[in-house]
């Protein structure tokens, strides 16, 4: 696979300009690969020519042709003679499950953040996400749309799930849970990252800490999932009510992309007040790279993070996290690198001995 963020290194041509240039066009071929199902006919049906996928498609013979000239030219699809195929990646991703998850992103990005993401400019210029004018509702902040809007409310989540799932092997495979029996998921949301720790690690037990509308999912998921003796919910506000004691772990899961500096010191140092002697910090979300230069998923990322989520919502560089961790007076910070293909990593600390 191509190293996207050694080609950003490459000096720009217009040659390599061009999926930059028509970069929405090219998620367009995504997404209507996605809503047409082109990819589970292939997986399907396998080798198969345009006229057969415009027939099993119930498209006309030009859209089938149209459609398949994107997929196979962004390396979504093969062909060989007159027969196309998945391409190795979408095959893969088909049997191993990932491409559900993926669908739902393409869904969270196309419902969600495509119009929004037009504003990027002007909410650059003004400082303030101005792409919330395209959703429904009143409020200064994406959640506060989303609560007047339960149809996008449950889209969202469904995207933040499928995110998680793809990102969350750093926190359930990466992180020494060793010494651990109690970790509190602050922010938690629908419990996603605590049913995966818990399904990970049986030794565990979780409290998610969130709003009321938010720990409400999360107590239906956790049922579902038949885990209710293992992860219980408190519901309060992380920046307004103390956060609950008696836990080994506080966790930070997609949480210090949405706030500004101040507030992520600010929960920290909550996080350090509550926490016993020789408690572990836990921050798990999408960096970037001390040196600017990427990665380009980041980059990308943080045009949804300017224009909707608030005002104060980037994608913050490693050495930032480990400044706020060190001045809310954890110790032994260290970083924990993806290896995977997101960048998302675990940045954690301890609270000193007494």
């Amino acid at each position: 696979m191509t190293d996207l963020k050694t080609e950003l290194t490459k000096p720009v041509d217009l040659t390599s300009l061009v999926p930059v240039l028509f970069g929405f066009a090219a998620f367009q071929q995504l997404r209507a690969a996605s809503e047409l199902q082109l990819f589970e006919y292939l997986d399907l049906n396998g080798p198969s020519t345009s006229d057969q996928a415009a027939e099993g498609l119930g498209l006309p013979p030009k859209s089938a042709r149209q459609l398949l000239l994107g997929t196979t030219s962004l390396g979504l699809t093969d062909r060989e003679g007159d027969r196309y195929t998945l391409s190795a990646m979408l095959h893969d991703a088909m049997a191993d499950g990932t491409w559900p998850l993926i669908r739902n992103i393409i869904d969270f990005q196309q419902r969600l953040s495509y119009l929004p993401a037009k504003e990027y400019a002007e909410s650059l210029r003004t400082g303030k996400n101005l792409g919330l004018k395209h959703l429904p509702g009143k409020g200064n902040d994406l959640y506060t749309r989303l609560e007047q809007t339960p149809e996008l409310e449950a889209l969202f989540f469904r995207g933040m799930h499928s995110w998680s799932e793809l990102s969350n092997p750093v926190l359930l495979h990466q992180v020494d849970y060793s010494g651990v029996s109690m970790v509190l998921d602050v922010g938690g949301g629908d419990a996603v990252n605590a049913i995966a720790l818990a399904q990970a690690h049986p030794h565990l037990k979780i409290t998610v800490f969130d709003l009321e509308g938010a720990v409400e999912v999360a107590g239906d998921n956790i049922a579902a999932a038949g885990l209710g003796d293992r992860i219980d919910v408190v519901a309060g506000d992380m920046f307004g009510d103390p956060l609950p004691r008696g836990y080994d772990v506080a966790l930070f899961a997609h949480q210090f992309v949405i706030w500004s500096p101040e507030q992520n010191r600010a929960l920290l140092k909550r996080a350090h007040d509550a926490l016993p002697p020789g408690g572990r910090v836990i921050v798990f979300n999408a960096f970037a790279d001390d040196d600017g230069r990427g990665p380009l998923y980041t980059a990308l990322d943080n045009v949804y993070f300017a224009t909707l989520p608030s005002e104060e919502s980037t994608i913050y560089p490693w050495r930032e996290h480990e400044e706020w961790l060190q001045a809310s007076g954890f110790v032994d910070v260290k970083r924990i690198y993806n290896e995977g293909w997101t960048p998302h990593g675990v940045i954690e600390g301890r609270k000193a001995d007494e």
